[in-house]
């Protein structure tokens, strides 16, 4: 069986990603997709996401706007008992196959080829820019690279320290309240 993207992909588009972990639920997060034929992700260091997808052969890739999910997913172990999670605007099950495996500053890191084997959509949308929720997907890259040698830890914690304001200034209701997780998941490593 196979299945088309859902979605149109270009550049890194990021995603939820739910992998089933060897308690029998799906443990939720972030995976930035690379556009291409065929569609690649990188896996950093030992995260159940790696292990589930060498243990499994694939997992769910979602995408969806809500910025709690998104930062609950990327600095949390955020888990459910089905695949696809409330608030999701489409979903693609993907077969992985690791294409490429390497070290880099002291993080091994592995290259996953994703193909599309069934997929939905849940809602359509019409497309907005929500600059607060940018912010919010920028702000949980800097935060999940807090404590990693290879980045310059001063730089992330200013990053933040921006992505806060934009989200202030520009982000709603749900943006808000996704910042502030952000900022306490990170408040020891600040």
């Amino acid at each position: 069986m196979s299945a088309d993207w859902p979605v149109e992909l270009r550049g890194v588009t990021e995603s939820v990603v739910a992998t089933l972990g060897p308690n029998g639920r799906w443990n939720a997060a972030a995976l930035g997709l690379h556009a291409g034929s065929p569609v690649t992700a990188k896996t950093w260091g030992n995260t159940r996401t790696r292990r589930n997808f060498h243990r499994q052969g694939g997992g769910v890739v979602q995408f969806t706007r809500d910025p709690e999910l998104f930062t609950e997913a990327a600095l949390t172990v955020h888990e459910g008992d089905e695949p696809v999670f409330d608030g999701v605007d489409a979903w693609v099950e993907v077969d992985v196959e690791r294409v490429a495996a390497g070290e880099e500053d002291g993080t091994e890191w592995e290259e996953w080829r994703l193909t599309p084997v069934d997929a939905g959509v849940e809602r359509r949308v019409v497309p907005t820019t929500n600059r607060g929720f940018a912010a919010v997907v920028e702000a949980t890259v800097a935060a999940s690279r807090l404590g990693v040698e290879a980045f310059d830890q001063a730089e992330l914690r200013s990053r933040l320290d921006y992505f806060t304001e934009v989200v202030r200034t520009c982000g709603g209701e749900a943006e808000r309240d996704a910042i502030d997780r952000v900022l306490e998941l990170t408040e020891e490593a600040r």
